[in-house]
């Protein structure tokens, strides 16, 4: 059993994720900014636990973290205020990374995007670009820190049914869609692995199971 801090405990794909990794049996301790939100947290299986990542500080993150397992990451600021998506997206996830290494956090999982990075290509004038801009800073933050990280990259956001299939980015293989429901059980599995520290995975919906695109990507990054 792995004592998970959840941030962003009442997003779409957190609250699917939360029953699936209460079921393996992981404690989950959901971090949510609006008490309002602790009833539907809590019907879902999470522990309530009420900060606004966004104002607090080195300390206060590590305080938020130290006694996890592993952090996963599923916040955001939802887009619209380019202000506070990098406040959020880049600077409250950079210090909580910070945070979770100082305090001796053994993994942590990030819920990015298909194609997220320096090179994400978005123009400066479209309002994705602060996201991209956020994402990729607080990727490469969580990439140099010294935590055994995965990185999700699931691509456009779906609120279809889940199939228990994915796509794995590959040579040919460009973003598409997938359901929030496998992105939640791709949390999920990923949890439960120890061959997929310092990966990135990105995916589709597709035609392999989980499990099986799992082990793909661990395989190749044993070489």
């Amino acid at each position: 059993m792995a004592r998970i801090t959840l941030i962003g405990g009442h997003g779409k794909i957190a609250l699917l994720a939360t029953p699936l990794l209460v079921a393996a049996g992981h404690e989950v301790r959901s971090v949510i900014r609006n008490p309002d939100h602790a009833a539907e947290v809590a019907a879902a299986g999470g522990r309530p636990l009420h900060a606004d990542i966004e104002q607090l500080d080195l300390l206060g993150s590590g305080h938020l973290v130290s006694d996890s397992d592993l952090v996963i990451w599923a916040a955001g600021a939802g887009g619209g205020d380019p202000r506070r998506t990098y406040a959020v997206d880049r600077d409250a996830a950079m210090r909580t990374v910070d945070a979770a290494q100082n305090a001796g956090v053994a993994r942590w999982v990030m819920v990015s995007y298909f194609g997220a990075g320096p090179d994400h290509g978005v123009p400066q004038d479209h309002a994705f670009y602060a996201y991209a801009e956020a994402k990729a800073a607080a990727d490469a933050r969580l990439r140099g820190s010294e935590l055994d990280w995965t990185i999700l990259g699931p691509s456009g956001l779906t609120d279809d049914p889940g199939t228990g299939r994915i796509e794995v980015a590959g040579e040919g293989v460009e973003a598409g869609t997938v359901s929030r429901a496998d992105v939640a059980e791709v949390i999920a599995q990923v949890v439960d692995r120890t061959d997929l520290g310092r990966t990135t995975i990105e995916f589709n919906n597709g035609r392999t199971p989980v499990a099986e695109a799992l082990d793909t990507v661990a395989a190749a990054a044993r070489g």
